[in-house]
């Protein structure tokens, strides 16, 4: 029991960095200013939606990770 949930917080530790890299930063709202009104109309919309849902990701393997990290805790004693 205590192999199979270590191994699944090792896969949600891992997914969990990959989702955060994929999200772009706080400061990449700077570059639509600059670039035109045609990247911020068109890509927006697209880039917004998708960081909308990596973040809801983002969110749930955190809680997973929480949570696996107490059983592995609570497990080892």
């Amino acid at each position: 029991m205590h192999t199979l949930l270590v191994t699944l917080l090792v896969i949600v530790s891992i997914a969990m960095i990959a989702v955060v890299l994929l999200q772009s930063g706080k400061s990449a709202g700077l570059s639509g200013a600059i670039t035109g009104g045609a990247e911020q109309l068109f890509g927006k919309q697209k880039a917004r939606g998708l960081d909308a849902v990596l973040q809801r990701i983002t969110i749930v393997l955190a809680i997973l990770f929480f949570a696996l990290s107490i059983a592995v805790t609570y497990l080892q004693f």
